[in-house]
């Protein structure tokens, strides 16, 4: 059977918060039997560069010891890894560049990168940006987190239900052996019945797919619902799903997503459609 994701895309800049990212992205590539392609997204600016040679040499030093510890990783796991260095002057530009290019099918980042001025933010802002414009599924991986083990939960949009994502968790529901719940979020009680309806519709879907599958209506805020349903079943993987393009995905991010992502305990995969993904 193919796995649910065959072309694997780690974007990592090696440091401290990228540790989740890269154990998951090697974990999902031995579990799979997939080779690994990554990415090392470097600032550069020619300009200062040239004003500054020493630091240039620095960092292209740092990305060479980054490198090799990368591909230290990838022997001791048996894992084939094909990694490149990009260089510019915006590194989501970069990881999305790279991607096209690999005709990756899911891309695997952290969630926030060094403390600075936007440190108060709930993800990294190259990470949202990532998000926002990616050509595929986007995995965004806590500090801390580490391949699902207990079980998978697809939030669904009463207003927009997205099939994509359900049977990409459904995928890796099944891949995995484990359970998956489906929550459908009503806010307000007047949206209750609608989201029951698009439930019922949703877990038909998906059991056709996957054989362990829950679901469930609830009510308030979607992203906290979806957070404490996540909690509550001990699931360690939650699904949403990007809607539209990259304008659409801009603002999206920014909203519900955002606090999804930023929030959850677990790591979250937002899932792409084709179509969304392949506009600029």
């Amino acid at each position: 059977m193919r796995p649910p994701f065959a072309r694997l895309l780690l974007a990592s800049e090696h440091g401290e918060h990228d540790a989740g990212a890269e154990a998951l992205a090697f974990a999902l590539a031995v579990h799979c039997a997939l080779p690994l392609r990554a990415v090392l997204p470097l600032l550069s600016n020619p300009e200062f560069e040239a004003v500054a040679p020493q630091l240039a040499a620095r960092r292209d030093a740092e990305a060479a010891r980054a490198r090799a510890a990368l591909q230290l990783e990838a022997q001791a796991r048996g894992v084939v890894l094909e990694l490149r260095v990009r260089r510019g002057p915006e590194l989501y530009a970069e990881i999305v560049a790279e991607a096209r290019e690999a005709a990756a099918e899911l891309i695997v980042i952290r969630r926030r990168g060094r403390r600075g001025l936007l440190a108060n933010l709930l993800i990294g802002e190259m990470v949202s940006q990532v998000v926002a414009h990616a050509p595929c599924s986007v995995l965004v991986v806590p500090r801390s987190a580490r391949m699902w083990q207990r079980g998978v939960l697809v939030g669904v949009d009463p207003g927009a239900p997205d099939v994509g994502a359900l049977a990409q968790a459904a995928a890796l529901a099944a891949e995995c052996r484990l359970p998956l719940w489906l929550v459908c979020v009503a806010e307000g009680a007047a949206a209750a019945a609608a989201a029951e309806t698009v439930l019922a519709d949703m877990l038909e879907r998906a059991r056709a797919r996957h054989g362990e599958v829950r679901g469930e209506v609830r009510a308030g805020r979607v992203h906290q619902a979806l957070i404490d349903a996540a909690r509550e079943h001990a699931a360690d993987l939650l699904v949403v799903a990007r809607h539209g393009g990259a304008n659409v995905a801009r603002a999206w991010i920014g909203g519900t997503a955002q606090k999804v992502i930023g929030l959850a305990e677990c790591p979250v995969l937002v899932h792409v459609t084709a179509a969304a993904g392949s506009r600029r």
